[in-house]
């Protein structure tokens, strides 16, 4: 069978099975439309997380950047992956002792005021619709390929599903989808790993074949052929790194408190019966995340030795098949400059004739390497699994954020639970026509639009969050002041060097050598400096807001003993 009739049919499989599991999971009360009735079991927890975690960022952009950006792309490695190590021994166990259903829900009921609240319900929102247009985006990008439509056209597709099983099931349904998805997302990432390992390297296993020598008996390792294939074509040493120090520190740092700052993935813990059972949730999740993350290194060096050695100086006419099928897409571009009918494929910008979307490097792989068709269905069926796995949980926040942190404890508190449920759709619903139109107008490549979302999410959440739990004497002018400035400090340097936004601004004039996706650190310092201050020559929390915080830290005879 050729590709397309695959396709359709692994992908219509696994949307029967979402839909299969929205149906049956459908909800009829708020506890199980936000936490699932707090009934998970760590286990299925810790495949949620890392199939929410996991986004078409991690599976479509991911290898695509460390296959463009060589050493450099680590910090995404490093970042994602240490953000979950916070998580795990910062936030996870207190905010699920804390029992609330959202994050604004636990600052609004910290900081002891509404308007924290409300400024909560606004930033999580903007980091929510950020993280999503990379989502959406990813989803048009496989449908635009593999099912030969529109990407506006496939990201419509992907909104009627994600609104089908978001709307109808809540977190409940959302969850076991996400295990069903993790299952996908996994096997459509490894199985073509495998294959293309043992072709490169003689070495099923890709993390040893990435490290190993070629199979063609020359006792070259992979790396070094890479490096050597750069250098021939004018690019700097695969491994070797351009980035400074300073912005590698930065982008790293903004990574991994962006994590344990992201709302879609802290409410993942509310899920889950005991606080106990939020740690196991948390080792759980940086176990299957790092099956994947440890493998996508080794993808992206694998696509890159293929694809030059396929196209670099060959005739255009001589093209598989596949390089066809990604230019009509438009994110695969060749322009003969020298009129030579060959592809020159090199450093310099003026003799480049091929232009080429990192987010293509992942799905185009198994077609480089001419492997079976029904491999090439699985990457797509796995592409979409993890965009659409982590637009949900997105959608659900911001759903949660209107009509449990908006309407329930601010517009209508007498409302009665079948009222917030309405509610609670309908803002889903609404999250989904929003989140197509920055899927159709998407203000960047997947991944860097999904590390501007950690740095909103490093600025603004992640200090509230932290100084709530351990500083007993943050106040709410404090918090409040110090979210505000850091979001909107992150939002008028995103805007500026990423989007061109404020006059634009060039990669010579950053501040301080610090790259809008690193700008979350700064952001995130001004604001823990603004909110110790402002809290200091305020007035202390109310008692029982204090006697609340030691409460959560230590339970009641640990601090009998400790006193």
């Amino acid at each position: 069978m050729d590709i397309q009739t695959w396709t359709y049919i692994l992908v219509g499989a696994t949307f029967a099975v979402y839909i299969g599991i929205a149906i049956w999971a459908r909800v009829g009360s708020t506890s199980d439309f936000y936490i699932a009735g707090s009934r998970v079991h760590p286990l299925a927890n810790g495949m949620a997380t890392a199939a929410d975690w996991m986004s078409a960022a991690s599976f479509i952009s991911m290898a695509g950047l460390i296959s463009f950006m060589g050493y450099d792309g680590a910090v995404y490695l490093m970042g994602w992956t240490g953000g979950y190590v916070l998580l795990a021994l910062l936030l996870a166990p207190y905010l699920r002792k804390f029992g609330k259903f959202t994050v604004p829900d636990f600052i609004g009921d910290r900081y002891y005021s509404n308007v924290a609240r409300t400024v909560a319900v606004i930033c999580a929102i903007i980091v929510s619709f950020t993280y999503v247009a990379g989502q959406m985006r990813g989803v048009g990008v496989v449908f635009a390929r593999f099912l030969e439509v529109s990407v506006n056209t496939g990201v419509y597709i992907g909104m009627i599903v994600v609104f089908f099983y978001a709307v109808l099931g809540g977190m409940k349904g959302i969850t076991y989808t996400q295990v069903a998805q993790y299952c996908i997302l996994i096997f459509a990432y490894m199985v073509p790993a495998f294959f293309i390992s043992f072709q490169l390297t003689g070495n099923v296993i890709p993390q040893l074949g990435f490290g190993g020598t070629l199979a063609d008996g020359s006792g070259t390792y992979l790396l070094e052929k890479l490096n050597q294939l750069h250098v021939e074509l004018g690019f700097a040493e695969y491994t070797s790194g351009t980035k400074s120090t300073v912005d590698v520190l930065a982008i790293t740092l903004a990574l991994m408190v962006g994590t344990a700052g992201l709302p879609h993935v802290i409410v993942r813990f509310f899920t889950v019966p005991k606080v106990r059972d939020a740690r196991k949730s948390v080792g759980y999740a940086l176990l299957f995340i790092a099956i994947l993350y440890t493998t996508a290194p080794a993808i992206a060096a694998f696509a890159k030795v293929n694809l030059i050695e396929t196209v670099s100086n060959e005739e255009y006419t001589e093209m598989p098949a596949w390089f066809d099928n990604w230019e009509k897409t438009g994110l695969l571009e060749f322009t003969d400059k020298n009129n030579d009918g060959r592809i020159q494929y090199v450093a310099n910008e003026n003799a480049n004739e091929l232009t080429i979307d990192q987010d293509i490097m992942v799905l185009a792989n198994p077609e480089i390497a001419d492997l079976p068709n029904w491999v090439i269905a699985l990457v797509a069926a796995g592409g979409l699994a993890a965009a659409l796995s982590t637009a949900a949980g997105l959608l659900l926040v911001i759903s949660t954020s209107i009509a449990h942190d908006l309407v329930k404890k601010q517009i209508i508190p007498e409302i009665t639970e079948k009222g917030e449920l309405i509610w609670a759709r309908v803002a889903a619903g609404f999250a989904v026509l929003v989140a197509g139109y920055f899927g159709i107008n998407p203000p960047g490549f997947v991944a860097a639009t999904v590390a501007l979302a950690f740095g909103l999410a490093a600025a603004s959440f992640f200090p509230a969050i932290l100084l709530g739990i351990f500083d007993k004497k943050m106040n709410r002018q404090g918090a409040v002041s110090g979210m505000v400035v850091g979001i909107v400090l992150m939002l008028f340097y995103m805007i500026k060097y990423k989007l061109g936004g404020f006059g634009g601004g060039l990669e010579e004039d950053w501040w301080f050598g610090i790259s809008p996706e690193g700008f979350g650190t700064v952001a995130m310092i001004v604001n823990l400096i603004i909110a110790i201050v402002i809290s200091r020559v305020t007035a202390d929390p109310p008692e029982e807001v204090q006697e609340m915080v030691e409460e959560i830290r230590y339970p009641g005879e640990a601090r009998k003993i400790e006193n």
